[in-house]
């Protein structure tokens, strides 16, 4: 029997809504559930809490199967009683937060495509720079971007510490539309073997199967591959070139001020 298996039989036996703290003793008085927890009250409010249609915050299920009454109690979604048909729900019309959800999905896949429009139609040495100043913001030393003349087949180096040692690094930088294909990651793994212990392979564009396979093998140096939705990506979560502005939203936590002691 699962968590939420036991909250129905408690509640199926009551015949009624109840708070938290009278469903956690019901399952222990009949013994219901075996909980391995320090703190199993807590592990029923959360359980009830995800799986309630009308409190909604990022890690609730897509299927609910209770309501969260006004008095602090809980009880089946599709199961009315007396005191749910007196109690005033918490509307679940006028918080769509399903619908600000899948706004805010579309508006960043829309974002990012914008961004990487952009990053396609530089020139080709804003590209370098602009790889550079990335890895730099990534905790990269001592970064440069070579010489055309003197590249060696790269498009720029630097070092990377981890713990008291320092690795030295070789990127290059594609400002393609195509698809980079298995030869250019070969050819810059061999530009680059014996002379630093990685190398990392920007492009805006998209890697082929094969360039995945051959990026990390046994005995020879590792080639990390990131495609353009992975630059925008690693931009994002450094704000790197993106500003990030906060807007709210509110769930509902009554349930923890309301709960029947």
């Amino acid at each position: 029997m699962t968590i939420k298996d036991a909250v129905f039989e408690v509640l199926n036996n009551a015949n009624k809504p109840l708070g938290v703290k009278d469903i956690y003793l019901r399952i222990i008085e009949e013994q219901l559930y075996n909980f391995k927890s320090d703190n199993p009250e807590h592990i029923v409010r959360t359980m009830l809490r995800r799986q309630s249609e009308n409190i909604n915050f990022p890690s609730s299920r897509k299927k609910r199967y209770f309501t969260f009454l006004t008095d602090g109690t809980f009880w089946f979604k599709d199961k009315p009683s007396a005191l749910q048909q007196k109690a005033k729900l918490v509307s679940k019309e006028s918080l769509p937060y399903d619908e600000i959800i899948d706004l805010q999905k579309k508006y960043n896949s829309i974002f990012k495509k914008s961004i990487l429009n952009q990053l396609s139609n530089i020139e080709p040495e804003d590209f370098e720079e602009f790889c550079r100043q990335l890895l730099v913001v990534y905790g990269f030393k001592n970064v440069r971007v070579t010489r055309k003349t003197k590249d060696g087949g790269i498009d720029g180096y630097g070092e990377l510490k981890i713990g008291i040692a320092t690795m030295p690094v070789a990127f290059e930088c594609k400002r393609w539309l195509q698809t980079v294909g298995r030869p250019k990651v070969s050819q810059f793994r061999g530009d680059i073997q014996g002379k630093y212990q990685q190398g990392i392979f920007f492009t805006t564009s998209k890697f082929s199967n094969e360039a995945k396979d051959v990026s990390l093998q046994v005995g020879a140096v590792p080639v990390i591959l990131i495609d353009g939705s992975g630059i925008v990506d690693l931009m994002m979560s450094k704000e790197f070139g993106v500003e990030k502005i906060e807007l709210p939203i509110y769930s509902n936590a009554l349930d923890l001020i309301l709960q029947k002691e």
